[in-house]
């Protein structure tokens, strides 16, 4: 099989499960879900997935562990003081930025 084949191959097969992921919740759940637990569930699950995929990378980001651990404690309390998603982005790089240059 032919690279350019197998190339379109895949990427049809990402567009089919990308659409049945969408397709299948509206054709399972056509009634309003009433269960408090499950919309709880379904409304901070985004968060939580989101959460579980770059939380792992920020920590392999930077090249020590102790930079970006020390960058992602100014972006969380950034965050919770309420800063706007730039400002807490840019003093996260210059907290990894400043570990970076002491500890090199």
């Amino acid at each position: 099989m032919s690279k350019e084949l197998c190339m379109v191959l895949l990427v049809l097969t990402m567009a089919i499960i990308t659409y049945l992921i969408r397709l299948l919740p509206m054709l399972v759940f056509r009634k309003k879900i009433k269960n408090q637990f499950i919309n709880s569930l379904l409304y901070y699950l985004p968060y939580a997935v989101l959460s579980a995929m770059t939380f792992p990378f920020i920590l392999y980001s930077s090249g020590h562990l102790v930079s970006a651990i020390i960058g992602t404690a100014v972006a969380l309390t950034a965050s919770f003081c309420k800063r706007s998603l730039v400002t807490v982005a840019i003093l996260a790089c210059l907290a990894v930025l400043g570990a970076e240059l002491v500890i090199v």
